[in-house]
């Protein structure tokens, strides 16, 4: 089954975490979107944050890698790592997924 998992990062990070998690095979796409805010509470403060979103097209049998993978090479001492199944997929970019990550 595909999924797409979405993590942030600063913006200096983010093409680097994308380019790794490919060249692991942890993916067969990750699109970096642009920087944007992300307003959140941390150790009990609002904060704002410059960040970029990634989502990850990946299948769900390699999610445990990924994640971990994504602990291991991110900066956050909590990174946002969210995956949701991929309820409708075209059969050829489905195939395509497939192909790539084998």
């Amino acid at each position: 089954m595909a999924i797409i998992v979405f993590t942030t990062t600063p913006p200096n990070e983010a093409d680097m975490l994308a380019d790794a998690i490919i060249d692991a095979r942890l993916a067969a796409c990750v699109q970096v979107l642009p920087p944007m805010r992300s307003v959140y509470r941390w150790q009990g403060e609002v904060k704002s944050d410059t960040e970029c979103l990634l989502m990850i097209k990946s299948a769900a049998e390699l999610y445990p890698k990924l994640e971990l993978f994504i602990k291991d090479h991110h900066s956050y001492d909590v990174p946002e790592i969210v995956a949701i199944e991929a309820a409708n997929i075209s059969a050829e970019y489905s195939h395509w997924l497939n192909t790539v990550l084998s």
